[in-house]
């Protein structure tokens, strides 16, 4: 299932990061095992903050994936989302 995750970083502990060289490891870490479609980095709320769209297979892998950026100070939002291609098949199933 394609999943939206959405996480915004403590400012505090993610300056410490940035600062030892820990947040990129972070970082590539978890784009590594989720392999995402699509990443983008920005602010949220004046504070850091990622997005990733992947596919989540299993949803046992959560905890595993998501722990670095809860080891991180991060505020984590994970949701199901679909693209237009998603969206026009499931429209498409409605039609009488």
């Amino acid at each position: 299932m394609r999943m939206l995750l959405t996480a915004q970083m403590d400012t505090e502990t993610s300056n410490r990061a940035a600062a030892d060289g820990t947040m990129s490891k972070m970082i590539e870490g978890i784009v590594e095992q989720l392999k995402p479609e699509a990443a983008y980095f920005t602010l949220q709320n004046g504070q850091r903050g990622c997005l990733m769209v992947f596919d989540m297979q299993d949803p046992a892998r959560m905890p595993p994936l998501l722990e670095p950026l809860f080891q991180a100070g991060s505020k984590i939002d994970l949701r199901p989302v679909m693209n237009l291609d998603d969206l026009r098949t499931g429209l498409g199933g409605m039609e009488r």
